[in-house]
């Protein structure tokens, strides 16, 4: 097949609109910046679990140990010595494929329950960080 015409050669246009960053794959089920406490030496395991494992981002301009996710921050605050909790409570995460964190917990070694919900689809997984701080983690589905 032959053109009529020679190519021009392309010449792409600059883009000058700002550019919007993509979603964090990871929400908190909260209303606000979450809290927890972690003891001091943990930082790199906390980095490993919370942004290779769940999806998190760091804030490096932050002083002290801050993961970004799509809606809030987790903020972390470093103790000497770990001080009793005052509650069992676990702080909900969500994350896109509840199946793929199950093979990246397993490929890690981390235990975690998996517990079902009462009706269909409502499963989550029950982690600890390694800090010791109890999560719960689920799936969020996006509705058409």
């Amino acid at each position: 097949m032959e053109l009529d015409q020679p190519s021009t050669p392309f010449v792409p246009i600059e883009d000058k609109r700002p550019r919007v960053e993509e979603p964090l794959p990871v929400r908190l089920v909260a209303v606000e910046d979450c809290r927890l406490a972690a003891a001091a030496g943990l930082e790199w395991e906390l980095d490993d679990f919370y942004i290779r494992l769940l999806g998190f981002e760091r804030d490096w301009a932050e002083t002290e140990i801050v993961y970004r996710a799509d809606n809030h921050c987790l903020r972390f605050e470093i103790l000497e010595r770990m001080r009793e909790r005052e509650d069992l409570r676990a702080l909900g995460i969500t994350v896109p494929s509840l199946g793929e964190l199950v093979l990246r917990l397993i490929e890690s070694e981390i235990e975690f329950v998996r517990q079902r919900g009462l009706v269909p689809g409502m499963d989550c997984l029950l982690i600890s960080d390694p800090a010791g701080n109890p999560l719960q983690v689920s799936e969020f589905r996006t509705v058409m």
